[in-house]
């Protein structure tokens, strides 16, 4: 059964969601801890959480944020955003993650990241693979590369990756849906990878669906937000597959 995982993205202390990661395009949502909390309470287990700022800023920002919601929380949270050194990755352990997802330190210092995978474990350190037309786009999606997202996938796999995040730029936050043929592909050419899905899911029939194609986890934010999954539709959900 898919793994349920809701989304926070902080600005500012706050929980806010883009579109397309274009900070000119943002909407505000309130206070991370209490949707954290509420999370929580609907039988969430699991949390995305990214520092926008972070990301911005090529620097953990908003730990203290993290801090706040692995306190008073017992979610397994993932975080990432601005993670670029030995320091980020030690601040977000330190502030009560599980586990880090890091994109853009994969691509521009792949030694970095390896080094990560070989001290933290592969069930801690998640590759975060964010494409725009197939192709790996890093710092905060701002910045395109030449890789093919097939190709980073693999070889990292090859070196150890067991965890991808996997985030369509141009669907993120556009409630139009998922990136149903790439994921497809993924999980055909790489059975053995945990993957998650993320970007564009718009009701609880994209979430069947993923699940039918044996998708392992998929990230939800601004459906939640926007209502159009209740809380309520993705608890029952989880207690199928508990």
């Amino acid at each position: 059964m898919i793994e349920i995982i809701p989304a926070i993205d902080i600005i500012d202390g706050k929980c806010v969601r883009l579109t397309k990661g274009d900070y000119s395009r943002m909407k505000k949502y309130g206070d991370p801890l209490e949707m954290a909390l509420m999370f929580e309470d609907h039988g969430m287990k699991r949390l995305h959480l990214v520092d926008l700022d972070g990301a911005r800023e090529q620097r953990v920002v908003n730990y203290r944020v993290v801090e706040k919601i692995a306190a008073r929380t017992a979610l397994e949270i993932d975080a990432g955003g601005g993670i670029r050194t030995d320091d980020d990755v030690r601040i977000l352990f330190e502030s009560g993650v599980a586990m880090v997802t890091a994109g853009s330190i994969a691509v521009r210092e792949r030694s970095l990241f390896l080094n990560w995978l070989s001290a933290y474990g592969s069930e801690r350190i998640i590759l975060g693979a964010d494409f725009r037309e197939g192709k790996i786009a890093i710092a905060g999606w701002h910045e395109e590369t030449a890789l093919e997202l097939m190709t980073f996938i693999s070889g990292y796999m090859e070196m150890g990756v067991k965890k991808v995040i996997c985030t369509d730029i141009e669907r993120d936050g556009m409630l139009q849906g998922p990136s149903m043929e790439t994921y497809r592909t993924i999980r055909e050419e790489q059975g053995e990878l945990t993957l998650i899905a993320s970007g564009g899911i718009r009701s609880l029939r994209d979430v069947e669906e993923l699940d039918r194609w044996g998708i392992d986890g998929v990230i939800v934010g601004k459906a939640i937000y926007e209502k159009r999954i209740g809380l309520d539709e993705l608890k029952s959900f989880i207690s199928q597959g508990s």
